[in-house]
């Protein structure tokens, strides 16, 4: 620590470069805390899922309904302790862009199943008793500047209405709210009632669109989602069970392996940084050649004299980088991009850690050419050269 104020004088020698270079290491962070995030939603986010919970699709694909009669027959299987289903609506309010997830379900059974969403009191009674009522998350209502007791029209896009109309109309009768951060998703989501929209589609009465099924103790996902599997092989309508983490991690591959993508980009980023800041380094030490002459004219010896180098690498990049990471960490939350379906993005610990080992491997990287020339100069050549 007492030859601090020394690697920063060297690094402070010519200012305008060393500035550029650590905005160059920054951004590469930034970008490294961004997609890292989205990584971890994707690929680990759905880890936060209920445990105890199993999803039931069709086998052929997600959009394939099946029969409602499914229910009870899972119900029936030991280890099973309540089963909701829902469907996909895909209404639009006013204007695509206003995308919102939007969803027919069971009321109390699906209510039972997510105890993660929070209600006022009276707003479940509320939700069971009225027909076209329908929960909406505390910041989807928020954004649209809607309100308990307002009437909100949603144009259909997959259910048109029996009368022929485009145009169903649900009524607030309550806002939700996430437990913690795990089940944020519902604050930008809409729930109405099944039955409502099951009586008032054109076609499809009968069907589902998916099961939830609550279980008694989550080390048996595994043997009820076979069981569940099993009941309907080779019937008109086969079924693919599995866990809700298993279910949003198949949901987050229709986007592509993100994590491959991440890991490609990031590669390329530090490649390109790595020699950004070993041409720096490398510059930096050539241009003190003389001065690091004279230090080992006083008595440095070869190993202070590559420690010195190797911290001033190693303080560069870990000054851009933590900059970088902490500048993704205080705007990543102004982000909902991913807030409709998805964990919020913010930066994990193990991000943290892993960009910080990331920063000590480049700094080492970046910082031991030079220094091994340094510790290697000799004091003649080097005051010659000046």
């Amino acid at each position: 620590m007492k030859f601090l104020g020394l690697v920063w004088a060297s690094l402070l020698r010519k200012r305008t470069r060393t500035l550029l270079t650590l905005l160059s290491i920054a951004t590469a962070f930034l970008l490294f805390g961004f997609l890292d995030a989205v990584r971890v939603v994707f690929t680990q986010g759905s880890a936060q899922s209920g445990a105890d919970r199993l999803i039931t699709t069709s086998r052929v694909s997600f959009i394939q309904p099946l029969p409602l009669a499914y229910r009870e027959q899972i119900k029936a299987l030991p280890g099973v302790h309540t089963v909701a289903y829902a469907n996909w609506f895909g209404g639009i309010y006013q204007d695509r862009r206003n995308f919102f997830a939007n969803i027919a379900v069971s009321p109390e059974e699906y209510l039972a199943i997510h105890p993660e969403i929070l209600l006022d009191e009276g707003v479940r009674e509320a939700f069971l008793s009225r027909r076209a009522g329908a929960l909406v998350g505390a910041e989807l209502a928020r954004k649209h500047g809607w309100a308990v007791g307002d009437r909100i029209p949603l144009q259909a896009t997959l259910w048109p209405h029996k009368s022929g109309s485009s145009t169903w109309t649900f009524e607030i009768v309550g806002l939700m709210r996430a437990r913690d951060e795990r089940a944020r998703k519902f604050e930008n989501q809409m729930l109405f009632r099944y039955d409502y929209f099951d009586e008032g589609r054109q076609s499809g009465q009968g069907t589902a669109g998916w099961y939830i099924a609550k279980i008694r103790e989550p080390a048996e996902s595994a043997r009820v989602a076979l069981a569940i599997d099993a009941l309907f092989r080779n019937s008109a309508a086969e079924t693919r069970s599995q866990s809700e983490k298993e279910f949003n991690l198949a949901f987050a591959r229709q986007f592509g392996d993100v994590g491959l993508i991440a890991r490609a980009i990031m590669a390329a980023v530090y490649f390109t940084l790595l020699l950004v800041t070993g041409h720096t380094m490398a510059q930096g030490v050539r241009e003190r050649t003389a001065e690091l002459a004279v230090l080992k004219t006083l008595g440095f010896g070869n190993g202070l004299i590559l420690r010195l180098v190797l911290a001033e690498a190693l303080l560069m990049v870990v000054m851009g980088g933590c900059a970088g990471l902490a500048l993704a960490s205080a705007t990543l939350p102004l982000f909902k991009t991913f807030g409709a379906q998805l964990p919020p993005l913010r930066i994990a610990a193990e991000s943290w850690w892993a960009g910080v080992g990331v920063m000590l491997g480049l700094g080492l990287a970046v910082g031991l050419p030079p220094a091994v020339r340094a510790m290697r100069l000799g004091i003649t050549e080097a005051l010659a050269e000046r």
